[in-house]
């Protein structure tokens, strides 16, 4: 297989698809057409820089000390991106990394203690982005929701605080329904494995000339434990969103619902 796989022309000609979807939402008045033109060319700038980035790291003669800096850089953001995306939640950043750090110590663990992979800088950035990369969107949903219900559903939560019921009691039900709307599409997308999605470990791999059953292994392997994360970091997260929320008294904080930016 050539090392270019496609040419600048050939990436080009796929912003044609992009732009059959800007003229879609323009049509119907969704209001979207910035913030895809925003995020194409974020994403452009974002994965050149990584792929300069990535040429050291993947180089056999670099130190691995090298990829676990990268690894913990991206735990790291990754706590600022749920902070940054749930703003309404006082002191999240020290419940997101902690939750976040936990997924990336124990799923990598697990990666590279069943020898899924082996432990070089070329598979460790990619795994842990995936594997933390999954955990925060589902991080940043269950603590917006949690937030959203304690904004929506106050007087439900502080009619149960004055029956003596605590805090954690009082909002069980919403912070569960937040929690639910955090892992379900993870779920949804491992249930669908192999017959809608077809994952992009397992399709590299496959193209690289691996066996395509010891692909699937590899990928199933990966996708349990993006799945596991998931649900820990989203668990965790709301959990820990709905704390900061409430006083050691139980007493709900004023949540001010605004746009993350």
């Amino acid at each position: 297989m050539a090392n270019d796989v496609i040419g600048w022309g050939a990436l080009v000609v796929s912003l044609i698809f992009v732009l059959l979807s800007v003229l879609l939402t323009r049509a119907v008045h969704l209001s979207l057409e910035r913030s895809i033109v925003i995020a194409v060319a974020r994403s452009l700038v974002q994965m050149l820089i990584v792929g300069a980035a990535l040429v050291p790291i993947v180089d056999p003669d670099t130190p691995l000390a090298w990829s676990w800096l990268w690894v913990a850089g991206i735990v790291v953001f990754a706590a600022l991106t749920v902070t940054r995306r749930a703003p309404e939640v006082p002191g999240l950043f020290p419940v997101a990394l902690a939750a976040h750090t936990a997924v990336t110590v124990v799923g990598l663990s697990i990666v590279y203690g069943l020898s899924v992979f082996e432990l070089e800088g070329r598979t460790l950035v990619p795994v842990a982005g995936m594997v933390v990369g999954n955990s925060m969107k589902g991080a940043v949903v269950a603590a917006n929701r949690v937030a959203e219900a304690v904004a929506e559903h106050r007087s439900e939560i502080e009619a149960g605080l004055a029956l003596g019921m605590t805090t954690r009691a009082a909002s069980r039900r919403f912070v569960r329904s937040a929690l639910r709307t955090a892992i379900s599409p993870q779920i949804e997308q491992t249930a669908a494995l192999g017959l809608v999605f077809l994952p992009g470990a397992m399709t590299g791999l496959i193209l690289a000339g691996a066996d395509p059953l010891g692909a699937v292994r590899a990928q199933l392997a990966l996708m349990y434990v993006i799945l596991a994360g998931v649900v820990i970091a989203a668990t965790a997260t709301g959990i820990g969103a709905m704390g900061r929320l409430s006083t050691p008294d139980h007493r709900l904080r004023q949540v001010a619902r605004q746009r993350a930016s």
